[in-house]
């Protein structure tokens, strides 16, 4: 435990200057937005020169850069992300009412995609270059060449709108229905999973064939061991240690893949959030949403590492 405590204290401090960092690439990015929040405000009332004016001194927007960003900061520090210039309401609480179901979707999502991995890398390495392992390959390799949103079409049009098993998109709360709410997060978590799973697969059966090639699997089933606790106690614990590294980088790609996702589904998410702020000319709220989903795959990042010391005892020994 003292060296996953030293290794979360030194990631806590490279967080500081690396959030530091997103945020600034964030602030910056957004000001060459050709969606001016002075504009957006009056909403296509053709404002004059001294309203524009008259808003952009009201809201700092004439101080310099850096003098902004620093306010930015500040803000931030204190939880406030702006205000909505549609709205008028808090950047935050729009996020905090959109993230829950990006969260639900992201981590169904990831479930999905893990379980699947598992079950067929492991099967792949176990039946090696036999029919059951040439039949994944070609299942994973296709599955990694086919894009979230093309997924996504195909899956409404065969399984909700030709054979009426899944709603074609919207949302159900779990309060209100678990049944309903699973029925409308199925297909949106399938689609956003399986490339993910497909890739996943592939690095899970090649970590385990690596490991079914090592002296002490030979040893251990040569003492008389079964195979079924050989593998399933140290082989498949010792081949997690690659694929751990990928799924932190494929957490972001679910992060960012939701909101594409959100959008075909219409699901009131963080993605159906942010395009609705980019086709409403609202850059508040594309800031906040964008620097929310950076923030989340940094932190996930963090867990990650902390979960890559827990299955490398080598880790924790040279600790």
């Amino acid at each position: 435990m003292a060296v996953i405590a030293r290794m979360l204290v030194r990631r806590l401090l490279v967080l500081i200057p690396l959030q530091l960092g997103v945020i600034l690439f964030v602030f910056i990015i957004m000001r060459f937005s050709q969606n001016k929040p002075e504009y957006a405000y009056f909403q296509g009332a053709n404002p004059t020169p001294e309203q524009i004016h008259q808003f952009q001194v009201e809201n700092g927007l004439l101080d310099p850069l850096p003098i902004r960003y620093l306010r930015f900061v500040g803000d931030l520090a204190h939880g406030d992300m702006g205000t909505s210039v549609l709205t008028r309401a808090p950047v935050l609480d729009s996020v905090l009412t959109a993230l829950p179901l990006t969260l639900q979707l992201t981590f169904l999502g990831l479930l999905i995609g893990v379980v699947t991995a598992l079950v067929f890398g492991v099967t792949a390495a176990i039946f090696r270059d036999r029919w059951p392992d040439q039949l994944i390959r070609v299942v994973s390799l296709t599955g990694v060449a086919a894009p979230s949103f093309w997924l996504a079409l195909l899956m409404i049009q065969y399984l909700a709108v030709n054979a009426g098993l899944f709603p074609t998109g919207g949302y159900i709360n779990p309060a209100d229905s678990f049944t309903g709410w699973l029925r409308s997060l199925t297909l949106p978590a399938l689609a956003l999973s399986l490339p993910v799973a497909a890739q996943l697969t592939r690095i899970v059966r090649t970590s385990m064939v690596e490991e079914l090639d090592k002296d002490y699997v030979r040893t251990a089933i040569g003492s008389g061991l079964p195979s079924v606790v050989v593998v399933g106690r140290n082989v498949l614990r010792n081949a997690l240690i690659n694929p751990l590294t990928v799924l932190g980088l494929r957490v972001g790609y679910l992060l960012g893949g939701a909101v594409v996702i959100e959008t075909i589904f219409s699901l009131p998410g963080m993605g159906k959030l942010m395009i609705d702020g980019v086709t409403n000319g609202d850059p508040a709220v594309v800031q906040g949403v964008v620097l929310t989903i950076a923030t989340g795959f940094v932190v996930v990042n963090l867990v990650v590492d902390i979960l890559y010391l827990l299955v490398n005892p080598r880790l924790r020994s040279a600790g």
